[in-house]
């Protein structure tokens, strides 16, 4: 086997390098949140924030965890992310099936009218009156979900993909008295994990961070997401009084500023932890073979 180039090695190790520089460098300011909210809050105030926790403290975790409102913001945001995510793949994986066959008669004309809602909204006002007061979804849980279910970036995105299968698979099964849907289900979305893990995840992670909408439609506190409950923390510093008015302080400060950290870690935590079961079908293709020369 012949040895690459040494100007090629270089080149790499040059590549590899930086990428490791770089990773390390955003990895930095996710360490320091981490650590600093193990710290005491006169630590904290007296140093700064610090990639090595000083003077260690649990204090901020305990109080975080000792009020029911940060688990139910679990839920909320658990439910909205796992349903959520479900129903919009299903609901875009039918539509851009249906605007990548070439079968169907209108599928330019729909895909216009998609794509039409990625240039011309009509407005947060009108969107306002028309999730609040005809569809009825104001302080529900489905206000979350159901105005998101198709996202036409992702839409297209997915309809790509299946527009590059080849269409022998689909006439093949056809022929063989298959209907759509079982084409659909059972032969082109088997094919397409890699596009369909990445589209989940995009979905996956618009719905973690669902906040905008919480705060425009939900005042019902038991339906606060998670990502809106943190902004609250971060905004509001009544919510730590709030759940510290019930703790003894002795000796110690009032962990504010390491509340507000401790509630950061608790909130990206479970997110972080998808991309590792999603990761390899990034670069795994699964279309190899699928078509018999």
């Amino acid at each position: 086997m012949m040895k690459s180039p040494l100007s090629d090695r270089l080149v790499n190790l040059l590549f590899y390098g930086f990428l490791a520089g770089f990773s390390m460098y955003c990895l930095v300011p996710f360490v320091m949140v981490i650590s600093s909210s193990f710290m005491s809050e006169s630590a904290l105030l007296k140093d700064g924030y610090s990639l090595l926790p000083r003077d260690f403290s649990l204090l901020a975790y305990k109080l975080l965890l000792q009020d029911s409102t940060i688990f139910k913001a679990y839920g909320v945001t658990i439910f909205v992310t796992v349903v959520g995510t479900l129903l919009a793949m299903v609901f875009t994986s039918l539509l851009a099936y249906v605007i990548s066959s070439k079968s169907i008669k209108y599928r330019n004309h729909m895909a216009f009218y998609v794509y039409f809602t990625m240039l011309f909204q009509g407005g947060l006002v009108a969107e306002y009156i028309l999730i609040s007061k005809y569809l009825g979804m104001k302080d529900t849980i489905w206000v979350l979900i159901i105005p998101a279910l198709i996202s036409p970036w992702n839409m297209f995105l997915l309809r790509n993909f299946f527009a590059s299968i080849d269409d022998s698979l689909k006439e093949s099964a056809k022929i063989d008295g298959a209907s759509d849907l079982y084409i659909l289900f059972r032969i082109i979305l088997p094919i397409s994990m890699p596009a369909m893990a990445t589209i989940g995840l995009f979905y996956a992670l618009a719905f973690w961070n669902k906040w905008f909408e919480a705060m425009l439609y939900i005042s019902n506190k038991d339906l606060y997401p998670l990502q809106y409950l943190i902004i609250n923390v971060i905004r509001n510093i009544e919510f730590v009084n709030q759940i510290s008015a019930n703790y003894s302080f002795v000796g110690e400060l009032p962990p504010k500023l390491s509340t507000q950290l401790a509630t950061t870690v608790v909130t990206i935590g479970p997110i972080v932890l998808v991309y590792p079961f999603v990761q390899k079908y990034f670069v795994k293709g699964l279309m190899v073979g699928a078509v018999k020369g």
